[in-house]
């Protein structure tokens, strides 16, 4: 804890380059190289062309990646966005990721972890089987090298072995950290947020080692509760809904090792 607060006392710039992007939004969801966020209002916005486009529909929470685009409304009901609509798919979740090689992953009311294959994801069918996984979590988020899910504790935890014709993945393993919120990008980054309101990084991750070896901490010289990472930009929330686009300056992922 000392050590996290000399970290702050010694903010005395921002690090990065970052912008305040016009509005305000309670979650944002950066993947495939789009970014979409819902409001207070449970508002959906996409951005396009440097501006927020307003889409029809209330959702809580939304997510966008290789699996397309999916959200949660206030009563955890699932919806994907398809031919320019919102269509409603069988199953309850309350936190939901499309960042998997074209599967699914999600959390549902009582923590429990589900996903939905490939093969589900790109069917139109509105009626789909998830996948029950051990374990419980608060927040799951998945990428080209796996998942990763903190639970209600705060802890960080990794899934081994997920595919996308088998999302179920093999079993977990603790990774050292506390962390509230954490979201993968597509090229396997890993970025959280812990309770202090603090931006923390991943370093190490490589296809040989996918839990990498690190957490590095972020200086944006402000607290945050939400973050999300796609093609070398960071989206950040601040505890106001306010949002920030900045350069990560420090990507390190070698999917090559």
């Amino acid at each position: 804890m000392l050590f996290l607060l000399g970290l702050m006392l010694l903010c005395t710039e921002v690090v990065a380059d970052c912008t305040l992007i016009p509005g305000k939004l309670k979650q944002i969801d950066a993947g495939a190289g789009q970014v979409y966020g819902v409001s207070d209002k449970e508002e959906i916005f996409r951005w396009v062309n440097n501006t927020w486009e307003q889409i029809p529909g209330k959702l809580t929470h939304v997510s966008v990646g290789p699996a397309g685009v999916w959200g949660v409304s206030r009563a955890n009901l699932v919806y994907k966005f398809h031919n320019n609509s919102w269509m409603s798919v069988s199953g309850e979740l309350k936190q939901v990721d499309a960042g998997g090689m074209r599967f699914l992953g999600g959390v549902n009311a009582r923590d429990n972890v589900l996903c939905l294959r490939r093969s589900c994801t790109l069917s139109n069918s509105s009626v789909v089987s998830f996948v029950l996984l051990d374990g419980g979590l608060k927040y799951y988020s998945c990428g080209p090298m796996g998942c990763w899910g903190v639970n209600s504790n705060k802890q960080i935890l990794y899934r081994y072995n997920v595919k996308p014709a088998a999302c179920k993945g093999s079993h977990w393993q603790h990774v050292d950290g506390s962390l509230e919120m954490l979201e993968v990008g597509m090229d396997g980054s890993v970025f959280g947020v812990n309770t202090a309101g603090e931006v923390f990084k991943r370093e190490g991750i490589t296809k040989s080692t996918p839990l990498g070896t690190s957490w590095v901490f972020q200086d944006f010289c402000g607290t945050f509760k939400h973050v999300t990472y796609d093609d070398g930009i960071l989206w950040l929330l601040d505890q106001y809904g306010d949002i920030y686009r900045c350069s990560d300056t420090s990507k390190n992922i070698n999917n090559n090792e």
